[in-house]
């Protein structure tokens, strides 16, 4: 049974006058431990990136680059065929804006998670797994990389000693692999049986699947997204009911620390 785990949501998902979402980025961050922000390719612009990065120096939060393909249009949820290298590139210069502005208010980056498309690529995609470490180990060596637990990726990261935080997903569903079920649209959930799904993987390390299954999960860390109807709601609901069962919410790089 987990006693602690980080609860992080994705973050500044709009751009201009456009948002995404329903629920006001102070209040999500509010509620978590970790926040992933968008860095100006899915989403995201300069002036939400610095409006989000003082939200979360202001909230004690732990501030992550969310970088993701290059699809405004598509939201970062469409694949991009392309190579390894460009990837990496990409991933590089959104990392680089994010950190920026931490720097300007004081606040470190504690992590890394690649946003929709760009992550599941790099789940399977093990070439792109190892530039994206290989090249955080250079320029970003303390940064924690965000993923699934049975992805390339993490395989990777714990091969090449990169700190690393394996993920649940609150708000999406499982199949029999231990993968998300991914999803364009996503119905308004209930927020209730959301929190239950989570407690009951923190106390037993199971999840139910789309098939009916209970699988074992293993993760460090708890993600809901801004863009899922009822985001607030399922935030406070996820809150609530951990913290109620006893079990804290705090940042991953202070779970990382605590489980080491």
């Amino acid at each position: 049974m987990k006693t602690e785990v980080d609860l992080n949501c994705d973050m500044g998902e709009g751009f201009g006058q456009w948002v995404l979402g329903e629920a006001p980025d102070e209040d999500l961050m509010a509620l978590i431990s970790s926040a992933n922000i968008a860095a100006g390719f899915h989403a995201g612009d300069p002036n939400s990136m610095d409006r989000v990065v003082k939200l979360a120096q202001q909230y004690g939060v732990g501030l992550g680059a969310h970088p993701g393909y290059r699809d405004l249009q598509g939201f970062g949820r469409r694949y991009i065929r392309t190579s390894a290298e460009e990837l990496v590139n990409d991933i590089v210069y959104q990392i680089g804006a994010i950190r920026e502005f931490g720097r300007r208010y004081g606040i470190a980056l504690q992590h890394v998670k690649p946003h929709g498309a760009l992550y599941m690529e790099a789940a399977v995609n093990e070439e792109l797994s190892q530039l994206m470490v290989d090249t955080l180990q250079k320029t970003s060596s303390d940064a924690i990389i965000f993923c699934m637990g049975i992805s390339k990726t993490y395989e990777v990261a714990k091969r090449l000693g990169h700190p690393v935080v394996r993920e649940f997903y609150a708000d999406r569903d499982y199949d029999d692999t231990g993968s998300i079920v991914f999803k364009r649209q996503v119905a308004r959930p209930d927020p209730e049986q959301i929190a239950a799904k989570c407690l009951r993987a923190c106390q037993e390390g199971l999840v139910r699947t789309v098939d009916g299954n209970d699988i074992p999960i293993e993760f460090e860390s708890i993600c809901f997204h801004s863009d899922t109807p009822g985001a607030l709601e399922i935030g406070r609901a996820i809150r609530s009911t951990l913290t109620d069962n006893g079990i804290t919410i705090a940042a991953a790089a202070t779970v990382l620390e605590r489980a080491s």
